[in-house]
């Protein structure tokens, strides 16, 4: 969990300020969710690993027995901290539900908790910036969301990224035709998701280790060193889109109209920003479609992520509602883009004599205030030059000198700290 310095609040705030307006120029509209939620909730099943990284919040007044007598930690917890955004947001739907319209937009940019190891990228308090659309069970669904996306990037300049994008069923799918046993699929793809950080050859050796079918692994290895694999372009080059490029990337037999949806919602986002990806399986076991994420092709991470769940909301609803959702990853682009500081550009430091008065001053900050300028008052040092960086260094690019002849904003001399 990490302090901010002003300025790098102030750029924080700049980005979220154009995912936010892209968004709502999307149609989808912000919410706001409680930071806690129950634990059974937390616990559901819907999160994935995460779970095991939820904070929980103790109930009030435990007692030693309660302690001596507890047989797992969640027994002693009926609140934990949000480990992401979804969750919150199925249950905020189940509850709201009367007073939404039929396919909701929402908008949530704010802070998760997990208690992750702390490490270079990795935090226990980050924010997360998503977009949902639910009630609607169409691919209409993931091609506003992705095209959304697309164009939040675009503002942002975070130029040359691509879309990865499989689908659930078609991953169960390959793995039937390839000889895996249903029960054992999802811990399949818990492997096979670790094909991007070990490789081709780790991942068929951890699957020999796990004592998984044999010769559905051999079938593995031989469908990964197929030729029409081989000569696939890398994550991140662009790539014709299209029905026949899907079925050439999987094992014959696949779903038809999955595949067909898959080509629609690709062809649909705009810029050739899509490439499919038959390995890509994204950790959530809620996931019941279409899965994407964003590269770049300078980075060896994903810069968001996202895909279909619809069958999360009936657990709390006891209706199957229709749901889709993408995350972009806030702590992983907000140094990557560089935006101009539009919202400092008018910034102007007042640096008075200790002889003026504050009825003064504060008539002169405000004439500059309702004029649109960013006002600071500063005493005069005996050393202006530290000041004139820290100013400069918090986005004012100009300063005036405030004396006890200075009675108006006319008698001031402005001066841009960039000139020195």
């Amino acid at each position: 969990m990490r302090d901010f310095l002003p300025v790098d609040k102030a750029r924080r705030e700049r980005v979220l300020a154009v995912i936010r307006s892209v968004f709502s120029a999307h149609g989808f509209d912000e919410i706001e969710t409680p930071v806690m939620e129950d634990s059974t909730r937390l616990h559901a099943g819907l999160g994935g690993d995460n779970e095991k990284l939820a904070f929980g919040v103790l109930k009030r007044g435990l007692t030693a027995e309660d302690f001596a007598t507890a047989t797992d930690a969640l027994d002693l917890a009926d609140l934990g901290l949000r480990f992401d955004l979804t969750v919150p947001l199925a249950r905020f739907y189940a509850t709201h539900r009367a007073e939404l319209p039929t396919v909701f937009r929402a908008i949530q940019a704010a802070p998760v908790w997990r208690a992750e190891r702390p490490q270079k990228g990795r935090y226990r308090q980050f924010v997360q910036c998503d977009i949902d659309i639910i009630g609607e069970a169409g691919p209409l669904a993931e091609i506003e969301l992705l095209t959304a996306t697309a164009d939040t990037f675009a503002a942002l300049g975070l130029t040359g990224c691509t879309f990865r994008i499989n689908d659930r069923r078609l991953l169960i799918g390959m793995l039937e035709t390839l000889g895996f046993a249903a029960e054992t699929h999802e811990q399949v793809l818990i492997t096979i998701d670790k094909l991007d950080k070990v490789g081709q050859e780790s991942v068929v050796a951890e699957l020999r280790e796990r004592g998984f079918d044999a010769v559905a692994v051999d079938t593995l290895d031989a469908f990964f060193r197929r030729p029409q694999l081989l000569e696939q372009p890398s994550f991140g080059e662009q790539s014709s889109f299209g029905e026949q490029a899907i079925r050439a990337a999987l094992p014959a037999g696949a779903d038809a109209a999955v595949v067909a949806e898959l080509a629609g919602i690709g062809l649909a986002v705009a810029g050739g920003q899509v490439e499919f990806d038959p390995f890509l399986v994204r950790g959530m076991g809620y996931y019941t479609g279409t899965i994407f994420e964003i590269v770049h092709p300078d980075l060896p991470y994903s810069l968001g992520g996202g895909g279909r769940y619809d069958g999360m909301i009936g657990r709390f609803l006891g209706v199957d509602v229709p749901a889709a959702g993408f995350s972009i990853g806030f702590e992983r682009i907000v140094d990557l883009v560089r935006l101009r500081d539009d919202e400092s550009a008018g910034g102007v430091a007042l640096v008075y004599d200790s002889d003026v008065t504050s009825a003064t001053l504060m008539q002169l900050k405000a004439e500059l205030i309702a004029s649109g300028r960013r006002v600071r008052l500063e005493r005069a040092p005996r050393n202006l030059k530290p000041l004139l960086a820290q100013l400069a260094a918090s986005g004012f690019v100009e300063i005036a000198t405030v004396s006890t002849g200075t009675a108006t904003t006319a008698d001031l001399r402005m001066r841009n700290l960039a000139a020195g």
